[in-house]
């Protein structure tokens, strides 16, 4: 088991209490961008409705002998793309509601990239800090072998995700590899180098917040020199866009992790940061200004953390010039209002975290081919998707005088829509 002092920590728990539901989230973006699908509007409903739902019992043998019970969950939004595509996290939180909404997210997501995917999620509600490293093995393990009549490499790619890495990508394709009874790499994404990873994988969907950021401020005449930076969530997105940020020179003023808040207005050393929650678990932040993050003044607010975190009393509050949406669903519909009355940009999550389904893209297509790229060959072909991504995107915002969120939907939707038409129905 994990040692007292992080069993007993005082991990903040990011507020939820006065939120909808992901889905309900979820189905408000739907509802806006339904006016402007034209002769697709009448597939809609397509998008309101997950192709397919699985709630799977995960028992396990703890150390002390105890068996103990976790609920796991897979849901697979819409497949008319191409295989399903999306993440498995391992958080107390999790839920088949924001499984669901994370699922149609990555639907938007692949399709908005233009990928051959389809959308799905995963996760168990479990806290896995509190598990030993063998107690997360025998977790993982279960948990892929009941979910693994509907995964696999052409029908729905699972990858990291909050509190998974490629560790536990190993163990989700080692199992399914024994059951399939041949080494079958191409079922997860995000694995060890060595097992048919990618390179560039492990930091793309940080890449992806910094890209789309440095896209987003040279549009509004931001100078990233010297730019002041808060980010919430410090774990591979947040850890990644701030090195990046701060390597093209931007001064990072405030990280927000769980368990507590750093400010200062001098800059934070994120190179040294880096190093040291890596030992620690965690930043070393006060939990006395989780608050004060929200009021630090700042040109970029990165939300890097978990859904639903930007509320209208925090979309009031905030300073910057823009919101990158390095997390799923950080940003409540009535604090999208709020932002957008302010005209603060916000730069949706369904294009600006999209870098790391598009480098699993390229690992997926790596592994089928036995062939690898080196990474600045992914670097450079990540750089060039998202930003062809993004001229398109905002070539229809300024087209129909529309946000970048509700642009980023038409895009994607009228791809899926069209794809679940000339598929017409079966049976």
């Amino acid at each position: 088991m994990t040692n007292t002092n992080e069993k007993t920590a005082a991990r903040l728990s990011y507020a939820k209490s006065d939120a909808p539901s992901p889905w309900a989230t979820y189905l408000v973006q739907v509802e806006r961008v339904a006016p402007y699908l034209g002769n697709l509007a009448r597939w809609v409903e397509t998008l309101r409705h997950p192709k397919r739902t699985m709630i799977v019992d995960v028992p396990i043998e703890m150390d002390d002998g105890v068996v103990r019970h976790f609920e796991g969950f897979r849901v697979q939004h819409n497949l008319s793309r191409g295989p399903g595509k999306g993440g498995v996290r391992f958080h107390p939180q999790v839920t088949l509601d924001e499984t669901m909404a994370l699922a149609a997210w990555m639907t938007i997501k692949t399709a908005a990239m233009d990928l051959p995917f389809g959308g799905a999620k995963g996760g168990i509600r479990v806290d896995p800090f509190m598990l030993s490293q063998n107690e997360l093995e025998k977790l993982t393990r279960r948990y892929t072998s009941e979910i693994s009549m509907i995964i696999g490499p052409q029908k729905d790619i699972p990858a990291p995700d909050v509190n998974t890495n490629a560790q536990v990508m190993a163990w989700m394709m080692d199992t399914y590899s024994m059951q399939m009874g041949f080494t079958a790499s191409g079922v997860v994404t995000g694995k060890p180098l060595h097992l048919g990873g990618s390179l560039g994988r492990v930091k793309a969907t940080g890449r992806g917040v910094f890209v789309t950021g440095r896209e987003a401020a040279s549009r509004i005449g931001l100078a990233l020199e010297g730019a002041r930076v808060c980010i919430q969530g410090f774990g591979n997105v947040g850890s990644s866009a701030a090195e990046l940020f701060a390597y093209n020179g931007a001064r990072i003023v405030a990280i927000q992790d769980q368990w507590g808040t750093l400010i200062d207005e001098a800059g934070i050393d994120v190179k040294a940061l880096v190093a040291t929650s890596h030992q620690t678990k965690g930043i070393g932040g006060s939990p006395a200004n989780n608050e004060a993050f929200w009021d630090t003044p700042c040109d970029i607010l990165i939300l890097a953390a978990l859904e639903s975190q930007m509320t209208p009393d925090r979309a009031r509050r905030t300073t910057a010039k823009m919101v990158l949406e390095g997390a799923n669903g950080p940003t409540l519909p009535g604090a999208d209002d709020i932002l957008s009355d302010r005209n603060i940009l916000v730069m949706p999550d369904v294009i600006c975290n999209a870098g790391g389904v598009t480098v699993s893209y390229f690992e997926w297509v790596q592994d089928f081919s036995s062939f690898f790229w080196s990474e600045n060959e992914i670097n450079a072909r990540l750089d060039t998707l998202m930003v062809e991504a993004l001229r398109k995107i905002w070539a229809c915002a300024d087209r129909n005088s529309i946000s970048l969120r509700t642009a980023t939907y038409v895009i994607a939707c009228e791809r899926i829509l069209t794809a679940r038409q000339e598929r017409g129905l079966y049976p």
